[in-house]
């Protein structure tokens, strides 16, 4: 099935940093179908689960061919980094403007990827400001990290 246009919510979180991590997504296309996914891993960062959640989203509406994707992310690093930082990144080897290597390097190739395949609009959205997409995103990140907290 063909989509015109994918509304995609995202966040990622962890407890502790390092630590327990979940990341989720929803997405709704064209007002008739929805879609929640999520995971978590044992050790890692809130960036790690930040990236990692877009990846996820961008992977699962890339397979229904749509013809706009808008990402409402509440992550500035994610945002900025594909938006404003990633070009600079690649033209300088994969290093920041201090000369660090860029950490998340593989994850930030992976989102360029689908980033360049993909017809996606970037949003950045207020987190815990009661936007409906955010809130339940966040409330499954919770969840993820509960199960890895808790089993």
């Amino acid at each position: 099935m063909k989509y015109k246009h994918i509304e995609i919510y995202t966040d990622g979180g962890c407890s502790g940093n390092p630590g327990p991590g979940g990341w989720a997504f929803t997405f709704k296309a064209d007002d008739l179908f929805e879609k929640e996914c999520s995971g978590g891993s044992p050790a890692t960062t809130n960036n790690r689960m930040e990236l990692t959640a877009v990846i996820e989203a961008l992977k699962a509406s890339a397979l229904y061919q749509p013809e706009k994707i808008v990402i409402n992310t509440d992550s500035q690093y994610v945002k900025n980094g594909i938006t404003q930082w990633i070009q600079n990144w690649k033209r300088n080897g994969w290093r920041t403007a201090a000369k660090a290597p860029v950490k998340n390097k593989e994850l930030w190739v992976a989102l360029d990827e689908l980033n360049s395949k993909l017809p996606v609009e970037w949003k950045w959205v207020k987190g815990h400001a009661g936007v409906e997409g955010n809130e339940r995103c966040d409330a499954m990140v919770r969840i993820e990290m509960d199960k890895l907290l808790f089993g």
